[in-house]
């Protein structure tokens, strides 16, 4: 560590901001989380001590596993579409040329919108009745469903929604582990007769995995954590075919009072969070190739 001078002390004065920050808005409720995770509180009256109560219940609670499942259902849509369109729209916007600089503006634009304007914006675009996407499958002879209120769409809406918002950030980052991958590779592949589709498998993709690996880890991340859309689109709804374990723990901490209940909710999920990401940087050597 450097030092300004010779008094040791100054470090604490640069770091001592950050630091209570992060203990007081991130490590102090995470830790007030965990032991209200054992007790029952509704706000009210003063906590009761449960012990595993809470996970107990847990266990046997159907809607959480229907909330668990939906939520996985979300990720396997949701995932795979964000990286194969984020990759895409990098892969034709890498190139330089005039308009590529405001194609990626444009692409990214959705990325630092906030998540309310989206969701009541794609909300009023999505209405079965005056609704701009139904307006334009009527033009083509194409009457559409009533997205946000059928349970066969409801889903398939919050996950299009999703990646039409989120394409952009990985665009960017796909367009970054691009940039770094030297040009002389992709030209020693066509030199040896390779075509673009065999340079892009063979030496683009297999260098541009470090930067799959994280888009991975932050998109698996975030997924888990997915609310804010789903809370304004459907609510949950149709019939709790879009309930997602977020919402499940914000409605059971402010709408039901069971802060307890919900704290242990919370710890649930980020062991499945903390596992899911331990798997994947377990399993990266295998994929993985760092190095150009």
């Amino acid at each position: 560590m450097i030092w300004l001078g010779s008094d040791r002390r100054w470090w604490i004065v640069f770091v001592a901001p950050s630091l209570t920050m992060l203990l007081v808005f991130t490590v102090a409720p995470i830790a007030a989380a965990a032991v209200l995770s054992f007790y029952r509180w509704d706000l009210l009256t003063s906590p009761e001590y449960v012990g595993l109560g809470n996970f107990i219940e847990l266990a046997g609670d159907d809607g959480f596993r229907a909330a668990l499942v939906h939520t996985l259902t979300f990720i396997a849509g949701y995932v795979p579409s964000v990286m194969v369109i984020g990759l895409v729209l990098a892969l034709l916007l890498n190139r330089r040329s005039r308009l590529s600089g405001v194609s990626r503006v444009v692409f990214f634009m959705p990325v630092v919108a906030a998540w309310v304007a989206v969701a009541l914006m794609w909300k009023w675009m999505l209405n079965s009745r005056f609704g701009v996407v139904n307006w334009v499958l009527s033009l083509v002879g194409v009457e559409g469903p009533a997205w946000l209120f059928e349970r066969g769409w409801a889903m398939a809406s919050v996950i299009g929604v999703s990646v039409w918002k989120d394409a952009g950030f990985v665009m960017i980052l796909f367009l970054a582990g691009l940039a770094a991958i030297p040009a002389e590779h992709r030209e020693a592949a066509f030199v040896d007769g390779a075509n673009p589709w065999q340079a892009f498998w063979r030496v683009t993709f297999p260098l541009l995995t470090p930067v799959v690996l994280l888009v991975l880890i932050i998109l698996m991340i975030n997924s888990f954590q997915v609310f804010e859309q789903v809370w304004i689109l459907t609510e949950g709804g149709p019939l709790g075919s879009t309930t997602v374990v977020v919402e499940r723990i914000v409605k059971n901490a402010f709408s039901f009072g069971r802060m307890g209940y919900a704290a242990a909710m919370s710890w649930v999920l980020f062991a499945f969070i903390f596992s899911v990401t331990v798997l994947q940087t377990r399993f990266q050597k295998r994929w993985v190739h760092y190095g150009a």
